[in-house]
């Protein structure tokens, strides 16, 4: 079917007694699911923080985890890289499927689990190495790369899809602590590129930076998004309705709501995520 657009629309000749036909649009063609989360529940030994979550997550779109302190998001986000695992007592029930497979699966190795999910963590975190070596520390570990020649490429690479390069290609033997806040958090954004990550999960990434820095964090976010599955964590809803495609609503370690995000802040189904989006508990 050949859909009319507005410049068609406003040349074509138009008969007075009958009022031109709309303009049809054509629907978005909806994400592949990356993710899917099906009856999760997380315990800290005896305390359970997680209770029967299930949701799934999209390719190529940013998915916002929302709620107050507490009430789940960042466990989630920590077991969807098995990050929990390194925690003592910790237990995860449920599935988590990624491309068919179970993450948390038996034969699964979690190093690589957390090679093809990447983590962006609240603070910046460069290792007290050069800029370079912060990001080549990833495709060296895994031998990603055959030569020199190839390292540098990716060093590259990732330092410009972090919209790093042009601010430190003349200085990659500096060390990387010796960046602003705001570039430490692109270099290490840059260092989980680095390995290709299928999936980049960001726990509150701009709650340390300033509004500047953070206007570059959410630049990146939404470019990073064309060619990743992207899940972050944020208290800030003004930032869930700037970045995200999809939001999920978090109480007490259950899931609210979730859907697209102008849904859930304009027309939420759910009266509870309604009285947290305008304020009257959080």
């Amino acid at each position: 079917m050949v859909l009319m657009n507005e410049a068609t629309a406003s040349t074509a000749r138009t008969d007075v007694s009958k009022p031109a036909p709309p303009v049809q649009r054509a629907a978005p063609v909806p994400a592949p699911v990356r993710i899917s989360v099906a009856g999760v529940s997380a315990f800290y030994g005896e305390k359970q923080a997680l209770f029967n979550v299930s949701l799934d997550v999209p390719d190529n779109s940013v998915t916002a985890f929302i709620g107050a302190s507490g009430c789940g998001k960042s466990t989630l986000l920590r077991c969807l890289n098995r990050m929990n695992d390194t925690i003592p007592g910790a237990r995860v029930d449920g599935r988590i499927m990624m491309d068919g497979t179970d993450i948390n699966g038996p034969e699964i190795d979690p190093v690589q689990v957390r090679t093809r999910i990447g983590m962006v963590f609240q603070k910046p975190n460069p290792f007290p190495m050069s800029i370079y070596d912060n990001v080549a520390y990833g495709p060296r570990t895994h031998r990603l790369a055959s030569s020199r020649a190839d390292l540098d490429d990716i060093v590259e690479r990732s330092l410009r899809r972090a919209a790093l390069w042009e601010e430190v290609k003349d200085r990659l033997g500096k060390p990387g602590l010796g960046l602003s806040g705001g570039q430490q958090q692109r270099l290490v954004i840059a260092r989980a590129l680095a390995v290709s990550p299928t999936v980049i999960l960001m726990d509150e990434p701009c709650s340390a930076l300033d509004p500047i820095a953070t206007a570059h964090i959410e630049a990146l976010i939404d470019d990073l998004r064309n060619n990743t599955c992207i899940v972050i964590v944020t208290h800030s809803m003004a930032q869930a309705a700037r970045v995200s495609q999809i939001t999920a609503f978090f109480h007490m370690g259950r899931l609210v709501e979730c859907g697209p995000t102008d849904q859930i802040f304009t027309t939420p189904k759910v009266e509870q995520t309604q009285d947290y989006i305008t304020g009257r508990f959080g």
